[in-house]
């Protein structure tokens, strides 16, 4: 469903973020008034916030985004904030729509490395409106900041959110299967039914994800007799809203070689895309296209959330939603691959555009969702601040919510540290780093992804081969 940009590793990032930002300086929560954002006079100023290039797009997070806009609007008369809402399938097209149209909108996200490389060039230099209004940068790691500073192109970003990678898992199941729990310490080996203990790899994921797998008549896809016509509950789901995120679970990588011309494959995504397309129509513990998009099957927009997944990997903005799952799912260790574990990595923040034609206020807005509406719009991504002053209190925030009944929102015993445990394996590269001809590279990439789980029978070397040499042709032709 999303993100990124490539200006720093996702690694220096991460580290930055967790470690670096002990550099002083006000940590606490600063919006408009805090930063020294002058409050804009005259007639009030239309500022469109659009959305959604990455998340916002839940619907339990639209009616939250609408109260952050009505606040904003009461407490800056001088300022009319109006909610610019595509839905996130469609917004790629009418974002770029809008930019010909010479009205862009003024403030963009919250979008990460995807969103934002999907459109490379057109978002604003923040440099100056920081130095204009004094912005506090020393709330976040230096090399946070950075993270956001692009050759030529200068600061078009602040930090706000960052989103590691977990397996999610249904002890459920795993209890009725007889199967041990995911690890949910790296590093930690899993007890397989035999009693051996093996690492805690892809190898040993595809096996139980095997008898985790069960048709309408009670078989699991290793026994005799199975039936993957009549599958009733799957044993892994990958994450798979981009073909290179599907990849770079199985080692970090970029397509783009040093000479940003020349298409590469890195090795552990081809690993990756074999072995997916192996669980789909070869050992049937992954679900296909067709059954993907199914009703039954895509609960809250990802499999997982239907209850009828064992095991997935998704980012942790996944939280705000995998309650559609029922009351009984944890996190766990994300698998290894080649002696490697690869936790891919997303981060988010909001953007101005390079042609909006009302900066000052449109940073004014930038500011006040940084600050001001930050913990609120964090905990509706289920997100992990950026700010380092706000990192302790996240989970515990996560851990109070309540629904309509008061009864609480998550399970009581959810391993949040493996989330952040994750995050020192982030994707370096990361897999949404820029390449040649982005917006037409990401449409023959989906036109792939579509192809790899929906069609048996292919010979999966032979489509990487032939992918390789029709984006190398999108990218000659610039």
């Amino acid at each position: 469903m999303h993100r990124r940009i490539p200006a720093l590793s996702a690694v220096i990032v991460v580290l930055a973020i967790l470690i670096t930002a002990c550099s002083g300086g006000n940590a606490a929560s600063s919006g408009s008034a805090a930063s020294g954002t002058p409050v804009p006079s005259g007639p009030p100023v239309e500022i469109k916030w659009y959305c959604c290039l990455g998340t916002g797009d839940d619907k339990t997070q639209l009616p939250i985004e609408a109260k952050v806009v009505d606040d904003f609007n009461k407490s800056h008369p001088h300022i009319k904030l109006v909610f610019d809402h595509v839905a996130y399938n469609g917004a790629r097209d009418a974002f770029a729509t809008r930019l010909a149209s010479g009205t862009p909108p003024d403030v963009v996200g919250p979008l990460g490395v995807g969103g934002a490389e999907a459109f490379r060039g057109q978002w604003l230099d923040l440099a100056p409106l920081i130095a204009k209004n004094h912005y506090d940068l020393t709330q976040y790691g230096k090399g946070a900041v950075d993270f956001y500073k692009v050759a030529g192109q200068g600061q078009i970003g602040i930090p706000f959110a960052v989103y590691p990678s977990e397996l999610y898992y249904q002890p459920d199941m795993f209890d009725e299967a007889g199967l041990n729990y995911p690890p949910q310490k790296y590093g930690d080996k899993y007890k397989m039914p035999d009693g051996s203990m093996v690492d805690w790899n892809y190898d040993a994921v595809r096996q139980i994800a095997m008898k985790l797998t069960v048709d309408a008549n009670n078989k699991d896809a290793t026994q005799a007799g199975f039936d993957p016509k009549k599958i009733q509950q799957y044993g892994f789901e990958p994450q798979r809203d981009d073909l290179r995120g599907m990849g770079a679970y199985f080692g970090a990588g970029k397509l783009a070689a040093d000479d940003n011309k020349t298409v590469q494959i890195p090795e552990g995504w081809a690993q990756g895309w074999k072995w997916i397309y192996d669980g789909m129509f070869k050992d049937h513990f992954i679900m296909t296209n067709s059954v993907y998009k199914s009703t039954a099957f895509n609960g809250g927009g990802y499999a997982f959330n239907s209850g009828k997944v064992a095991m997935q990997e998704n980012f942790l903005w996944n939280v705000c939603c995998v309650t559609d799952a029922g009351g009984n799912w944890n996190l766990a260790a994300i698998p290894s691959n080649n002696g490697k574990t690869t936790a891919v990595f997303n981060a988010d923040t909001f953007r101005i555009t390079k042609e909006s034609k009302h900066p000052d206020e449109a940073f004014t807005v930038l500011t006040y969702l940084l600050g001001d509406a930050s913990k609120t719009l964090l905990n509706a991504y289920s997100a992990f601040p950026a700010r380092t002053a706000d990192q302790a209190d996240f989970f515990t925030g996560l851990e109070a919510q309540k629904d309509s009944k008061g009864k609480p929102v998550y399970p009581p015993n959810v391993d949040w540290k493996v989330a952040v445990d994750g995050i020192q394996y982030a994707d370096n590269p990361n897999f949404e780093a820029w390449m040649p001809a982005y917006n037409k590279s990401l449409d023959l990439l989906q036109t792939k992804l579509t192809r790899w789980t929906s069609t048996p029978g292919l010979n999966m070397d032979q489509e990487i081969t032939t992918l390789k040499t029709q984006l190398q042709a999108i990218w000659d032709k610039g």
